[in-house]
Order: C-alpha cells, then structure tokens, then sequence
C-alpha cells in the first residue's frame, strides 16, 4: 500500500431555507434523469436488442432538457445529473457481471435523495464549501477536522428519512498508513448471545440497540398507524419512527466501528466465518436479532480496514463444524444440540462452545494460509434450501 486511500469524510449539515428548496429541487431532478434514462436502456433492449451505454443517455439528457415538459432539469446544475448516469452505467456493469440485480427505479418515497457534484460543481478553500447555484457556503457542523492540505474530489450530499442533511466528501487520504506487522492471529465466532467471542476466551457483549429503544419505536409506529394515509400528520409521525431508526442504527455503527478498530489494530490476521447474513434473516422468530446485531457491516469494516492498515481476514467455509470439533483433539462430536453451551470431550477437555468454535475458525483460517486454498463457501442442502448457521438459532429470550 502506497499510503494513498480513497477514504469519505461525513457530516452534518444544517442549510437554509434557500439552499434546502435547491438541494431538494436537484434532487428530484436527479431521481427523474435516472428514472427515463433506465427506461430508456430497458426500452431499447426489449424493442431492439441494444445496449444503451452511459454517452447515448447523456445525449438523451440534453434533449430532454430541450423539450418543453423536462426544461425544469435544466434549471439545476447539471453535474449531478450526469454523476447519476453515471451511476446507472456502474449498475448495469455490476448487472452484467452477475454482482448486483437488475438496476430498479428510484422512488420519491423510498429511495433516499441524493446528488453527487464534482470539482467542477462546487468551490472548496479553507473549509469553506459552495455548491453550484449557491451563493451561501453550507453550514457544515466539523465532527473532525480534514486534515491539512485535503480537497476532496466530489461531494454527496444527502438527506435521511428523519430530515437530517449530511454531505460525505471524497478524499485523498495520505495519512493512512499500515501498521506495524505483528505475528498475532484471532479467531472470531458471531453470535446472538454475545456479538462476538474470541479464540483469546475473551467475550464481546450484545448491546441489542434495537432492543433498548423497542418501546419508543413502538409507541411511534402505533401513532403512525392511526394517521391519515397522505396527510400531514402522516408526514410528522413518519419522520418520528425514522428518529427512532436514526438513532438506533447510529449507536450500532458507532459500536460497530470501536470493536473493528481495535481488533485491526492488535491481530495481524483477523479469520471469520462465511455467513450467509441474507438466508439467515428468513428465520422469521431471529431476524430482528440478527439485523440488530450487524453482522454483515460488522464484516464490511474489518475488512475494508484490514486493506487500509495492512492486515489479513481469512474468511472459511461456512460449514465448517467449528462448534462440533473439539479443539484439544480434533475428534468430531457426532451431535451438538442447541441448549448445550459446555460440553468434555473423550480425550477430557471441557470446552465452552462460543470459545472452542473461535479457536477451531482460527485453526481452520490458519491451515488455510498455510495451504494456500480453502473450500468454496457456496453450497446448497439437499432439495435446493440454504442451512442456516446452528449456532445463531436459539431464541432470544
């Protein structure tokens, strides 16, 4: 790593009114513009077998902007526009190579509103940031000072579903720097009882964010619920249940990031398991956990900074019998029943189960490095239905 990372700076800002009738006036431009360009390509595959590509929708843009019934698109600036073609063009390549599904329409109620500007689109100096068709500089609350020297390349800004604004900006970020190398090595085995155990022995608590504020959310979503369908009232209560939301995902990430910073920091090599987050959350009595507990973000920031300070995830194989596999011996327990949480082996060693699974991923994870290949972790049950992971389907009490 050349010390060079692409890293987004995000915060808070409060506009005024005038900015806020701009920003919102460009976003539902930006909404409209990808809406007829992903008609325009679906259209012209279905009609004629062509592939409309990211030059010929912005062709399109500029004749849409002509035409009396979309003149309004060009009344804001038009990077944001072109910045969402763009988008779409990336949508339809992560289409193709089979990463992504096919690229949906952006709704005015669902989807959140946004508008990316580059370099051209927008005057930074000292901290100060001007968008185009503004005259006023944002009021940018700084959680965190850039640091010295950084302009950033493009700006997003955004707005959520509780009607707060923030603007991410794109850096350079030269002060990311790999850390020392170490020798030391984790296992990491995800639960529901606790977040994370350790092949250390050590256990990392639950904190269950959504399950300390259920009674507010409730409360908000049964006000909701007796609210006119398009009224006004409507509009208030539903931005209550979104602060609700808001705040519960915002303590998550922020726990989220304290516990991946640390364990990048002390381990060298980071091993976790596979897990297939998506089938498990078709468990209708544990879904609401296992979203609360995060574990695929949780996945996402160790290893996107495990890339940035020079360490090592191994992932293995989902179905991998961590929890089956005694850790002294290496002899296969024949079952292993969801109640029992301490069991002894025959050769004498008495395991807890969170903590010999950890140790048995970080064996696994290490024979991989070792041997150089590892088991594919795609693979099916008998009558086409994905398992899901034993060890997270006990009840929450």
């Amino acid at each position: 790593m050349n010390g060079q990372v692409k890293r987004a700076f995000r915060y808070r800002f409060y506009p005024t009114d005038a900015q806020e009738a701009e920003l919102s006036r460009t976003f539902g431009c930006v909404r409209k513009d990808y809406n007829l360009a992903l008609q325009a390509r679906a259209e012209a595959w279905a009609q004629r077998g062509e592939q409309v590509r990211y030059a010929a929708t912005s062709a399109m843009l500029t004749e849409w902007k002509r035409t009396e019934e979309l003149a309004f698109l060009g009344e804001v600036s038009s990077v944001p526009l072109q910045q969402a073609l763009r988008h779409l063009q990336a949508a339809f390549c992560n289409f193709w190579a089979k990463r992504a599904r096919y690229p949906r329409f952006k709704s005015r109620k669902k989807s959140r509103p946004s508008a990316e500007y580059t370099r051209s689109a927008f005057r930074w100096r000292d901290g100060v940031l001007i968008l185009a068709k503004m005259s006023e500089p944002l009021d940018i609350r700084w959680s965190r000072t850039l640091p010295d020297g950084m302009t950033p390349s493009t700006v997003t800004v955004s707005r959520d579903a509780a009607g707060r604004w923030f603007v991410s900006m794109l850096c350079e970020d030269p002060g990311v720097l790999p850390l020392p190398a170490g020798d030391s090595a984790v296992g990491i085995d995800l639960g529901l009882d606790h977040l994370l155990t350790l092949s250390t022995g050590e256990k990392i608590a639950n904190p269950r964010h959504e399950r300390r504020d259920r009674h507010a959310l409730a409360k908000t979503q049964r006000a909701l619920s007796r609210k006119h369908i398009d009224s006004k009232n409507r509009a208030k209560a539903r931005v209550k249940v979104a602060r609700v939301h808001a705040r519960i995902a915002d303590r998550r990430t922020d726990h989220l990031h304290k516990i991946t910073t640390r364990l990048v920091r002390e381990n060298q090599t980071l091993v976790i398991e596979n897990l297939t987050v998506s089938t498990m959350v078709g468990n209708r009595s544990l879904a609401r956990a296992i979203s609360d507990a995060g574990w695929r973000k949780f996945r996402q920031m160790l290893e996107y900074k495990a890339s940035w300070y020079g360490r090592d995830v191994i992932v293995i194989d989902r179905w991998f019998p961590s929890s089956k596999l005694c850790s002294t011996c290496g002899a296969l327990a024949a079952s292993m029943p969801l109640h029992v949480r301490t069991w002894t082996c025959g050769c004498g060693a008495t395991h807890d189960r969170d903590v010999n699974a950890a140790r048995n991923i970080l064996a696994a994870g290490l024979a991989v490095t070792v041997c150089g290949a590892g088991v594919s972790p795609q693979r099916s049950t008998p009558g086409g239905r994905s398992a899901t992971k034993q060890k997270s389907l006990r009840r929450e009490p």
